[in-house]
């Protein structure tokens, strides 16, 4: 009798496994919406509605892209759009449509040794790094924070070489950790850091913020049916309404750290 139930109970769960896997998505996506919390907020809501949970990957831009290029995840959400140009114009992304922004944050360590904050532009904020030879940890893993990194160096007409330049070859939130252990400048995006300082982590201040240099847009990018015949993209649609509608961007605007918004959604909802 025993062996009968649990014979009809494994034969059940079969037959409702290609529902299950149906109805569940794979989001390849940058660190920083992970590390804030926002996915946490975003994704039950979007279940809630929908029937159709999301799994997430957070890794780097870069690596996110290579992930959906391997046909492992259904979307991405990142922020970098000279490689998210390339990715779609190379036949793997389609429907890609902006999501939100917010900017990237020059920080380093309070004494600030580097009189960064003196200065006028981040242009010239970065040339009193380099000039200064101190010591300035970039996250090196080809996520949209390097890549903006880089584009800073090359506007400002330096090639970052001296030996305190290092390369951490890790998400936000550790690199974050790391460059205030060493006493590090470093870039961030705002909502890792405010989320960071906010539960005490790191003790960093930000020297240079708000300029148009720094913005950082967030874009959302399904992944080619033509090039991954298993990928769920009517799902990946559904969910791609969602953020985009105005309970989705709704979330977005809304979501805050100490009291302080992270980000700031593509279509602000009217008040």
């Amino acid at each position: 009798m025993r062996v009968r139930v649990l014979l009809i109970a494994l034969m059940a769960l079969l037959l409702a496994a290609p529902a299950l896997a149906a109805d569940r998505l794979v989001l390849a996506t940058t660190t920083s919406t992970a590390n804030t919390g926002l996915l946490d907020v975003l994704l039950p809501a979007f279940s809630k509605q929908s029937g159709i949970t999301v799994h997430y990957i957070p890794v780097g831009t870069g690596k996110a892209l290579a992930i959906a290029k391997r046909c492992d995840a259904d979307l991405v959400i990142v922020h970098a759009p000279a490689l998210e140009k390339r990715f779609v114009a190379d036949g793997y992304g389609v429907d890609r449509e902006p999501l939100m922004h917010n900017y990237f944050v020059l920080v380093g360590p309070p004494g600030d040794p580097a009189k960064v904050k003196q200065a006028a532009n981040v242009q010239e904020a970065f040339r009193r790094i380099a000039e200064a030879k101190a010591p300035f940890l970039s996250r090196g893993d080809n996520s949209g924070t390097q890549v903006k990194e880089l584009s800073l160096w090359k506007a400002a007409g330096i090639k970052p070489n001296w030996p305190a330049y290092r390369e951490a070859g890790r998400g936000m939130g550790p690199t974050l950790t790391m460059a205030d252990e060493l006493g590090s400048y470093t870039l961030s995006d705002i909502a890792t850091y405010r989320k960071y300082l906010s539960t005490g982590r790191i003790n960093l201040v930000i020297l240079a913020d708000k300029q148009e240099l720094l913005k950082n847009p967030y874009s959302m990018i399904l992944v080619n049916p033509a090039k991954c015949p298993k990928v769920k993209y009517a799902q990946a649609k559904k969910f791609e309404e969602f953020l985009l509608s105005p309970q989705g961007q709704k979330i977005i605007g809304e979501y805050k750290a100490d009291g302080k918004k992270l980000f700031w959604p593509i279509h602000p909802p009217k008040p």
